[in-house]
C-alpha cells in the first residue's frame, strides 16, 4: 500500500484546511485509514480514523467537533477537514492504513504516507 498525503499549509487560528491521502496498491475499501500528527518535541499522537467497512469513525478528544474524516471511494482517498484550527494543532500530519479494523494505535498501522506540515498562527 502506498499513501500520498497532501493539503497542508499555513493558516491563521480559526481557519480551515483540508488534508487528503491517496491510497494505491490494495483494494481501498478493505483499508481502515487513520490520521496522526507529531509536533516538534512531542510524540506522534492519534487524530482520527475511519473503518475499512462501513463508516465508523473515531476522533481524539482534542479535535472532536472540529475535524471530520471522510472517504472518497471513487478517488481511493481519505480526507481530513480541519475547521476552527488552533495554534496547538500545528504539527506534521501523517496518514496511515491498516487492513479492516479501525484503531487509534499508531503501532497497529503498517502503512504510512509522508507527512504534510500544518502550521496555525495565532
Amino acid at each position: 500500500v502506498q499513501l500520498q498525503a497532501s493539503g497542508g499549509g499555513l493558516v491563521q487560528a480559526g481557519g480551515s484546511l483540508r488534508l487528503s491521502c491517496a491510497a494505491s496498491g490494495r483494494t481501498f475499501g478493505s483499508l481502515a485509514m487513520g490520521w496522526f500528527r507529531q509536533a516538534p518535541g512531542k510524540e506522534r499522537e492519534f487524530v482520527s480514523a475511519l473503518s475499512g467497512v462501513g463508516s465508523s469513525t473515531v476522533y481524539a478528544d482534542s479535535v472532536k467537533g472540529r475535524f471530520t474524516i471522510s472517504r472518497d471511494g471513487a478517488k481511493n482517498s481519505v480526507s481530513l477537514q480541519m475547521n476552527s484550527l488552533k495554534p496547538e494543532d500545528t504539527a506534521v500530519y501523517y496518514c496511515a492504513a491498516r487492513v479492516m479494523r479501525i484503531s487509534s494505535n499508531a503501532n497497529e498501522y503498517p502503512y504510512w504516507g509522508q507527512g504534510t506540515q500544518v502550521t496555525v498562527s495565532s
